[in-house]
């Protein structure tokens, strides 16, 4: 068994562990610095005309002269950025529940049943991983606006994020799949059990580690993307949170407070979501990557 050689020097690598922690979350200080400091500019000091050290070591420092919520309030008062949270929250939701289904469902076939193309369906999958999202801009503008005619609605970005989140959902939930024995469902299907109730009652309640991963990662899809919601919401009452912060900081206006008090109520819903799943998500990653 391996041991630790005495006498090694463990305060250097606090110290380098603090520093790396400090340059990390310094960037989260400054956006939380700003939205708090009911300002719309970067700065958060005046400096003097002649600035001694102290001064300059203030300015740089993420810590508001004043707190205040005003930017909080405007932002979801003077701004119609309650719309665009309401607007991404629907489509998030949309996104999830028809990613989630139609992943388990195509995952729970490929994992069980043979049949014509199923390798090459898991392949078409893989690949389709390769490339990036923007790749597939023109045809689904071409596809959603000019022959569905759903531009400008939430049906169609969420027709859109469930196809682009399903291809790894699909990887992931058959990995998962292949590890929950197959004696269960014999031993169902003796008892007179149907396949769908199969699926529904033994399956399923089996997968929720990888139910939740695939649902927090299409949920995450749907609400943090931007140039597909940008390309395909050209009205502002359908714009999408991520596509409103947009207009906050541009070539017209500079208004940097609720830029970071926008990013931090889009942040939110996120981070409760991870903390309600944390507990299925490790052994719903670890047991989706391999198959048992």
């Amino acid at each position: 068994m391996a041991t630790r050689r005495d006498g090694f020097p463990h305060l250097p690598l606090h110290v380098l562990l603090v520093l790396v922690t400090l340059f990390t979350i310094y960037p989260v200080l400054w956006v939380v610095t700003i939205a708090f400091s009911g300002r719309q500019n970067l700065a958060i000091a005046t400096l003097p005309a002649d600035p001694t050290w102290v001064d300059r070591l203030r300015a740089v420092t993420p810590w508001p002269e004043t707190w205040s919520l005003s930017n909080f309030t405007s932002v979801m008062t003077d701004q119609p950025f309650a719309r665009w949270m309401l607007n991404s929250t629907l489509i998030a939701v949309g996104t999830t529940v028809v990613g989630v289904f139609l992943a388990c469902t195509a995952a729970y076939a490929f994992s069980r049943f043979k049949f014509p193309g199923q390798r090459a369906g898991m392949m078409a999958f893989l690949v389709s991983q390769m490339f990036p999202g923007t790749l597939m801009l023109i045809p689904l503008f071409i596809i959603l606006v000019q022959w569905l005619g759903l531009g400008s609605s939430r049906l169609g970005l969420i027709i859109v994020y469930a196809t682009t989140s399903i291809p790894f959902s699909v990887w992931m939930l058959k990995g998962y799949f292949d590890t929950i024995p197959k004696d269960l469902e014999e031993a169902a299907l003796i008892e007179g059990a149907s396949v769908g109730k199969i699926f529904w009652s033994i399956i399923l309640p089996l997968a929720k580690p990888a139910v939740a991963v695939t649902a927090l990662f299409s949920f995450m899809t749907a609400w943090n993307e931007f140039i597909l919601a940008a390309t395909f919401m050209d009205q502002e009452v359908m714009y999408t949170a991520p596509v409103g912060l947009r207009f906050f900081v541009g070539g017209f206006s500079q208004q940097w407070g609720y830029f970071a008090a926008g990013s931090i109520i889009v942040s939110v819903p996120v981070v409760f979501l991870f903390l309600f799943l944390q507990k299925y998500l490790v052994s719903g990653l670890t047991a989706g990557s391999v198959k048992g």
